[in-house]
């Protein structure tokens, strides 16, 4: 147990703790009397305390995010949130670092719970960013997304560098297309360009998304949601 997880632990006054078993109901309470500042998921029925964030999670972060939110705001009909709790099923309740979704009211496949502000089902599309918790996004959390109905799951990889974009429906990897810019199946229009987002090249990615906001792919989608 780290230094810091025994600091935030205390801090908190949380009677939750790493490794603990239990199922999603009694973490949402035990959660839900936190301090602030203490995050932790519960996957696969297994408590996960979240470290303090590091700068190089936090840069990466923000560069996801303004991707996001410019398809978003292209696109009425999806919903982009971060870190916002999601309760997949019995055994896992998470907060992944960003999420898209198709809104309810447009046939997403996720709901708003009925007792808080929180989803429950997988919505289509989430995003994380992995230092410290690399094998867990690229393993565990992987498998229980898929069991809960993600369909894309991008996983950004700060060491070693890497962009991981998955099809967990077909237990598939996708690959970018020949020049270099992953096209997202469920949300069209909504392009990254695997290298320029590795080399934090911002004015790249955001030309390469705008592209994507301007094809005849975002355009169907547009009139499919309405």
């Amino acid at each position: 147990m780290s230094a810091a997880y025994k600091l935030r632990s205390v801090a908190s006054g949380c009677e939750l703790h790493n490794g603990d078993c239990m199922k999603q109901d009694d973490f949402h309470r035990l959660y839900s009397q936190a301090g602030e500042g203490f995050t932790a998921e519960l996957i696969n029925g297994v408590v996960y305390v979240r470290e303090a964030v590091s700068l190089y999670h936090s840069t990466a972060h923000l560069d996801l995010v303004s991707l996001f939110a410019i398809y978003r705001g292209a696109t009425p009909g999806v919903e982009v949130a971060d870190n916002a709790t999601v309760i997949l099923g019995e055994e896992d309740e998470v907060q992944p670092d960003l999420f898209m979704r198709i809104l309810p009211e447009r046939n997403g496949q996720s709901q708003n719970t009925k007792d808080g502000p929180y989803i429950a089902g997988a919505p289509e599309l989430v995003a994380e960013i992995a230092l410290t918790s690399r094998a867990i996004d690229l393993h565990l959390k992987k498998q229980r997304y898929g069991l809960a109905g993600l369909v894309e799951y991008i996983v950004h990889c700060l060491k070693p560098t890497e962009l991981h974009w998955l099809d967990l429906q077909s237990a598939t990897e996708l690959q970018p297309d020949s020049d270099g810019i992953f096209r997202s199946k469920v949300f069209p229009g909504f392009w990254i360009h695997r290298d320029a987002l590795l080399k934090s090249d911002y004015k790249t990615t955001m030309q390469i998304l705008e592209s994507g906001i301007a094809s005849p792919e975002h355009k169907q989608f547009l009139e499919k949601l309405y």
